[in-house]
């Protein structure tokens, strides 16, 4: 009888000093990763801040194909949920409880564990660096005993779990948001009617090339706006650019960036910023949405048009591009909308004046600057 007293003393006091021991261990929980993407901050933001597109880059799925979610009616911002259930994953649960657009996102994080439920902070923060963005993605808070208990059976510590987690994570993230900047259509919208107009522009040579070509007109538009603002001159319309010579031979082009106005301007004598014309006529539209390095494939696409529908070009006129989505408001490239107008010979020509050039003949109304 006594064996057994001494034993359950022994063993009582094995427990208490377990319990104190474990109790003794860290109570806090952090792990915290971090990496550069490639993509506008605003992206980056969107595609954590929205739980929809979760599914497109949780790091769970790569090991369970069978993990099962559940998503709230909200998805976005605070008070959306995003559950799973998984065979090889604790089951959890993430909840936005704070936002703060374009800069940092809070969730609350609970999950099952050996011995119940544990509830964690979870944070993101987006930071602009130059043409990027730096994502962290931390997981924090307290261990309760029977986290601390666990960390005692468990092969791996709570640490060593979620790293690899959050660094799969943030890759699988930046893929995802390139892979959604990638995608392009493009739309034959087929013959019609350009109403023409006056624009100001300045003209330059560049290679044919999309990105030369993109440097060259963001260095010519914001001067030629920024000219028209300070000048009190009305903007009529998206910024274009007139392709004045297409030399195939030499890869080299001619082309005038510009920005519609609704009457004739006079500018100083010493400017680069001249007055243009485009008449109405009619012309081949054609409707790229996407990134601008796909102009390439639409002009291909509207000359095989062309072709394939006997169309004649009007070799006196010239074609242009008109830039209808302003990145600086919208920075997903795969949100860009581009017009490319081809002009084409009708069946009875007609001659247009350039209201420019012949205003010996055409009461126009301008203004001197």
């Amino acid at each position: 009888m006594k064996l057994f007293k001494y034993l359950f003393f022994l063993l009582l006091i094995v427990i208490i000093g377990g319990a104190i021991y474990v109790a003794t261990l860290d109570n806090d929980f952090r792990v915290e990763k971090s990496k550069k993407m490639a993509v506008p901050n605003v992206l980056a933001f969107e595609e954590v801040n929205n739980y929809k597109n979760w599914e497109n880059w949780d790091p769970r799925i790569a090991n369970d194909q069978n993990i099962s979610f559940a998503l709230s009616e909200k998805t976005i911002g605070e008070g959306a949920t995003y559950s799973w259930e998984s065979s090889t994953y604790n089951d959890g649960k993430y909840e936005t409880t704070e936002v703060i657009p374009n800069n940092s996102i809070k969730q609350k994080y609970s999950f099952d564990t050996t011995f119940g439920k544990a509830e964690k902070e979870m944070n993101w923060v987006f930071t602009t660096e130059n043409d990027s963005t730096k994502v962290i993605w931390t997981i924090e808070g307290k261990r309760n005993f029977w986290e601390k208990l666990a960390m005692l059976i468990d092969d791996q510590s709570s640490e060593e779990k979620f790293a690899p987690m959050l660094e799969n994570g943030l890759d699988n993230i930046e893929k995802s948001i390139l892979k959604k900047m990638e995608t392009f259509s493009i739309n034959v919208d087929g013959v019609t009617r350009h109403s023409g107009g006056f624009y100001l522009y300045s003209s330059t040579s560049s290679r044919s090339d999309s990105k030369m070509l993109g440097e060259k007109m963001a260095e010519i538009l914001p001067t030629i706006h920024r000219f028209m603002v300070d000048n009190n001159i009305p903007i009529n319309g998206a910024p274009l650019t007139v392709y004045n010579e297409i030399n195939e031979m030499n890869n080299s082009v001619i082309i005038s960036p510009g920005i519609p106005t609704n009457s004739r301007i006079i500018t100083p004598t010493d400017s680069n910023i001249l007055c243009g014309f485009l008449p109405a006529q009619p012309v081949l539209k054609t409707t790229l949405k996407g990134d601008y390095k796909n102009l390439s494939a639409a002009w291909t696409t509207a000359e095989e048009y062309l072709n394939q529908n006997n169309l004649m070009k009007d070799m006196s006129a010239d074609p242009f591009e008109v830039y209808v989505t302003d990145p600086a408001t919208n920075p997903n490239p795969a949100a860009w909308v581009t017009e490319i107008y081809i002009p084409i010979l009708e069946e009875k020509p007609t001659t247009t004046k350039d209201p420019v050039s012949a205003q010996e003949n055409s009461p126009l109304e301008e203004t001197q600057m």
